[in-house]
């Protein structure tokens, strides 16, 4: 597909998440990428992609599995947003290799020179916790749920709100958000859940400024690998999930997207 330069937002077809884009997006077919990015990517393969795929996507994209989250990094790299306003069950700050991971996106964020500040909302996976703690890059503000960690969690259901407002004042310049959709409650994801609902990103999205671009993703997928080395690495990394039901995990992730998208793109 070519992208149209009046197009805004895009459905980045990497693994067949949906059969048919949410909302009517237009649909730019990228599967042949899939199995090569998926999870963990080779130096080169990212700069293909970025070259071949990234460079020609519109401000606003919708992806698949979560297990392409370092795609972000990748659509980062046009929009030169200051800010990066991330909701996630997992900080993905990872600064251990390979370069290019799903779990340590955010440090390839970081190599961006445009990119000044970098939160993320909704964290609740053990890697708040030390050990893992120590691996993690810690100019990444994270804001983490105290009901899922009491130590280390600085957010509450209680008082997540007017801790997001207040954030939302302080930020300066463009802003781009990144959801993965494994930060909510009710997801069908690759990987475990976390506290938010669709409608409270959503609000949220709305109380941040000059956003520029962003993207969702998040959905599950069957996983397919191009990689013996990349698989073996992959399923370890992953949790031990129950079976997913695909038609019923398109029914309720395109119930968040068609939430969360007018409230990203709207501006």
């Amino acid at each position: 597909m070519r992208v149209s330069c009046t197009v805004t937002g895009v459905y980045l077809d990497l693994d067949a998440a949906w059969e048919t884009p949410p909302l009517g997006l237009p649909r730019f077919d990228a599967r042949e990428w899939g199995p090569r990015l998926r999870c963990f990517a080779p130096r080169a393969s990212m700069r293909a992609f970025i070259e071949n795929v990234a460079s020609r996507l519109p401000p606003f994209v919708l992806f698949g599995s979560g297990d392409f989250h370092h795609v972000t990094a990748a659509l980062l790299g046009k929009s030169a947003a200051s800010n990066v306003v991330v909701f996630d069950n997992h900080p993905d700050w990872d600064r251990r290799p390979p370069h290019w991971a799903c779990g340590g996106w955010v440090n390839r964020a970081f190599d961006l020179p445009f990119i000044k500040r970098i939160s993320v909302w909704g964290c609740g996976n053990f890697e708040l916790n030390w050990p893992n703690r120590a691996f993690g890059n810690h100019r990444a503000e994270i804001f983490g749920w105290r009901e899922r960690y009491p130590k280390r969690g600085n957010i509450t259901r209680d008082d997540w709100r007017a801790k997001f407002e207040s954030f939302a004042l302080t930020l300066q310049g463009d802003v781009y958000v990144s959801v993965d959709m494994d930060c909510f409650a009710d997801a069908v994801t690759n990987w475990e859940n976390g506290l938010f609902t669709a409608e409270d990103v959503a609000w949220a999205i709305r109380k941040l400024p000059k956003v520029i671009g962003g993207d969702i993703c998040g959905a599950f997928s069957e996983p397919v690998y191009e990689r013996r080395t990349q698989r073996l690495a992959a399923e370890w990394d992953h949790p031990k999930l129950p079976q997913r039901d695909r038609e019923q995990a398109r029914a309720i992730n395109t119930r968040i997207v068609d939430a969360l998208w007018p409230a990203l793109t709207s501006r």
